[in-house]
């Protein structure tokens, strides 16, 4: 879980490394390093922490000369975050350079198996590994020499090699972990994500498993495990540089956070036509609708409360039994998927590791998957059955704001367009919803003009230590998302409850003083929440209640209230989220934190 870049050309490689490497900062990481062919040999540079150590060792790149060269950030999992254990790797005599994102689960047998034919190890890595591997059967073809390490290793890997031998080319091989082939005039590039090569071009190649890249300055070649050369579509990215920068935002969560009205009208807009829910990319017919039997939402983080949404609208708007799992655990339940069933997997990147391994299970089971994703190309987008894009465009900070508002948004639609099929929703309630969910960015955006309130609160509990969730129904899954957001950013401890579960057990918890978040916007369900807010007030907590603005009694009970705008009860959770997020937001800026870049966590988790 880290960021790779490459590039060969005709401009210096390691200021454009460096600028792409900054680029892909959000991914999370510990130390980065470069290595640049000047001609004679691969020089190697590295360092521990942020990015800027790194460049204050280059001068900013400009201490590498050289027109190719590999980086990368690394994410510790193999060894402490260190000098020694950063990337690039080598062989013992530095002329094969290796940068690696992902797992080699194998890294030990093979390491034992090299120690024992003389190779010394400078790191505790499972990526020194392959150095050595290339170096054991490089005979001075390197694409031969790539494949036979392939077949050696079992995990999942992205890698980005330079060969002294071949001073003009970089190779790049890929099995479940993302990396792109970027073109243009002046070199090529590859990269683990588009953001990194967006200054430079919006001409990408996305590589598939075990498909090997050759970049030179003007040329890219493709090749199978066969080494039979293979022709690859170029895809346009239709994001702009302006995009993946921060806009005068002081971070790229708060920017993210006032792209969402925008960013839901982008998923909404092109799929309503003449007042009717349109989701061509489903290629599904009304029978194959009408036959649907279950449905099983599958994410991860985010992603996974999303689907906890998605269970309580699609059962009411549908009648379709709904059910929601953990991608991590999927595939280790031995799941059963009842015949007729849809599987729903719901990623960001489109590259979770997780979610990925759960689709494979899936198709293995004979399941027919839609996806619902952000990223064009991605890899989940490439093998999934069917593909819904929420096009929110660029999402940059670590914890996610506007992706998780389109995903909703997006199983929104689904619920409309199956409900109506199968005849659960009436002429007039079909109406109102489509109104209801046009109207939505407007709201939200009606929420991110009460941030002042939100700031002050969030301000006054910056130095909590711990904080309380409650909610029911689909207040709850907003609960969960809202105590997500806090502890990513902020590293307050929380937990999210469903409300009705207080009395068995966790009411316990509650001591004088403590913040308790009550989310209360299904007006069912108001008389429930006002008792359990009392509950907890009576015990000593106090009660920051995120209400729909008719919800007048929750309003005498709390001592701090944010409204939401009156919405359609489904669609509840695409505003309730909005404070949650400014509150985290906003605690996180007041702890002096690194709000995009919170500690331990990755952007895209490529990882088991």
């Amino acid at each position: 879980m880290c960021g790779i870049v490459g590039y060969v050309g005709e401009q210096q490689a390691a200021p454009i490394l460096l600028d792409g490497l900054s680029k892909l900062e959000y991914r999370g990481y510990d130390s980065a390093g470069v290595a640049v062919y000047d001609g004679k040999e691969i020089n190697v540079i590295k360092a521990k922490g942020r990015l800027q150590a790194l460049r204050d060792l280059t001068q900013d790149g400009n201490g590498l000369k050289g027109t190719i060269g590999i980086g990368h950030t690394r994410w510790a999992t193999h060894g402490e975050p260190s000098v020694h254990n950063a990337h690039p790797h080598y062989n013992q005599s530095r002329s094969i350079t290796v940068v690696h994102n992902g797992i080699i689960e194998n890294y030990q047998p093979l390491r034992d198996k090299l120690i024992s034919k003389g190779y010394a190890f400078h790191s505790e890595t499972d990526t020194e590994v392959i150095a050595h591997l290339l170096d054991y059967y490089y005979k001075g073809d390197p694409k031969e020499a790539i494949f036979k390490v392939l077949h050696r290793v079992i995990g999942s890997y992205a890698f980005g090699i330079l060969f002294q031998d071949h001073p003009d080319t970089v190779y790049a091989v890929r099995k479940d972990s993302p990396l792109i082939v970027g073109v243009s005039e002046d070199g090529n590039y590859i990269a683990s994500d588009v953001p990194a090569v967006l200054k430079h071009t919006r001409n990408v190649y996305y590589i598939n498993n075990y498909e090997l890249a050759e970049l030179s300055a003007h040329d890219v070649h493709f090749y199978n495990e066969d080494l039979e050369e293979v022709e690859k579509e170029q895809v346009t990215v239709e994001w702009d540089v302006e995009a993946a920068e921060k806009g005068g935002y002081e971070h790229f969560m708060l920017k993210e956070i006032y792209e969402q009205p925008k960013a839901v009208e982008s998923t909404i807009s092109p799929r309503i036509k003449d007042g009717r829910v349109v989701i061509e990319e489903l290629n599904m017919t009304d029978a194959e609708i009408q036959a649907i039997r279950r449905i099983y939402i599958i994410g991860c983080g985010s992603a996974y409360h999303v689907g906890v949404v998605g269970k309580y609208v699609l059962e009411k708007m549908t009648g379709i039994p709904v059910e929601v799992d953990l991608a991590s655990e999927f595939r280790y339940r031995d799941p059963i998927l009842e015949p007729d069933s849809m599987v729903i997997i719901i990623s960001q990147s489109g590259e979770t590791a997780d979610s990925l391994a759960a689709l494979r299970k899936a198709q293995e089971l004979g399941a027919k998957v839609l996806g619902i994703i952000n990223v064009v190309g991605s890899t989940i987008a490439r093998e999934a059955d069917n593909v819904m894009y929420t096009w929110a465009g660029p999402e940059i900070s670590v914890a996610t704001t506007k992706a998780y508002s389109t995903q909703l948004t997006a199983l929104y639609m689904l619920g409309i367009l199956f409900g109506d099929i199968r005849g659960k929703i009436t002429p007039s309630e079909y109406r109102t919803m489509i109104q209801e969910l046009q109207s939505l960015p407007e709201k939200i955006q009606e929420i991110l003009g009460d941030k002042e309130r939100i700031q002050w609160f969030a301000a006054k509990y910056a130095n909590a230590e711990n904080i309380f969730f409650i909610g029911r129904g689909v207040d709850y899954a907003s609960s969960m998302e809202g105590s997500l957001k806090l502890k990513e950013i902020s590293y307050i401890h929380s937990e999210a409850y469903a409300a009705g579960e207080l009395k068995h057990g966790t009411i316990s918890l509650i001591e004088d003083g403590i913040l308790t978040v009550a989310v209360s916007t299904q007006p069912e369900l108001y008389e429930k929440m006002i008792s359990n807010a009392v509950e907890v007030k009576t015990r000593g907590a106090y009660v920051f209640a995120l209400v729909s603005e008719d919800n007048q009694g929750m309003k005498d009970v709390a001592d701090f209230v944010v409204e939401i705008p009156k919405t359609y009860a489904c669609f509840a959770p695409s505003l309730s989220v909005i404070p949650l997020q400014l509150f985290s937001y906003y605690v996180s800026v007041a702890k002096g934190l690194d709000v995009d870049k919170p500690r331990n966590l990755a952007k895209s988790v490529t990882v088991e």
